[in-house]
């Protein structure tokens, strides 16, 4: 089933980035993988998935001693402060800084341990109440705060878009975070870059793909349907 569907991902990604006049080379496909067990992640490792996301701290920090050293992690569910010490270090991309506070603290634990953390701002591009993220307005000043800080880096935006029955629906939010970016980097504020944007998920990543997307995230067009039962906090 997973070769089966990273197979059809993948050609989805193919077909996007060709109506789009891109390059599919310039789209990382993050496997989403929060639930789900380690063979399972395992599986699609074998079938050429490097990126993996997750929501939870604690499910990196259980899967990553199991699995191949060569995986990105990806942490992409929302970060309390007190879990940050955790994971600093441990992944390649933290996608959701909302607040300075949090940018602080994921610059406090990177000094600590002299690395360098790459993240993006986390955009609720629909203002959405049940969703965390800035609004457009907030994020381009908050870029300009934690830039400041030591031993963190601005990779650019990422946003979840509404949960939508045509995806075509969602197009316009793809499209604003573009151009949020855009903005941003027309600043050319010091250690901020825009060179990712993290948008798109199993329903509607291929148009996030059409307005710009460099790392869509799919979790259950890969794997199926998540399993919360035995879920960890």
């Amino acid at each position: 089933m997973i070769s089966e569907n990273l197979r059809r991902v993948h050609e989805n990604i193919r077909k996007a980035c060709e109506r789009a006049g891109r390059d599919e080379k310039e789209v990382t496909l993050i496997s989403v993988s929060k639930t789900k067990p380690v063979s399972m992640l395992r599986e699609a490792y074998d079938q050429g998935s490097r990126d993996f996301g997750e929501n939870k701290v604690q499910e990196i920090m259980d899967k990553r001693p199991e699995l191949p050293e060569d995986i990105r992690w990806h942490m992409i569910g929302h970060l309390q402060r007190n879990k940050v010490k955790y994971i600093v270090g441990n992944v390649c991309l933290i996608h959701s800084v909302d607040s300075l506070r949090l940018a602080e603290e994921i610059s406090l634990q990177a000094s600590k341990k002299q690395v360098d953390a790459d993240i993006l701002l986390e955009v609720n591009i629909a203002g959405e109440e049940s969703k965390f993220g800035l609004s457009r307005e907030e994020t381009p000043a908050l870029a300009r705060e934690i830039a400041k800080l030591p031993h963190i880096r601005i990779r650019g935006l990422m946003t979840i878009a509404p949960y939508v029955e045509d995806p075509e629906d969602n197009r316009k939010y793809f499209r604003q975070i573009k151009e949020l970016s855009v903005d941003i980097a027309k600043e050319n504020i010091d250690n901020v870059s825009m060179d990712i944007l993290s948008m798109g998920m199993t329903g509607d990543y291929m148009v996030a793909i059409e307005e710009g997307a460099t790392m869509v995230r799919v979790g259950t067009g890969i794997f199926g349907e998540r399993d919360y039962s035995s879920n960890r906090s």
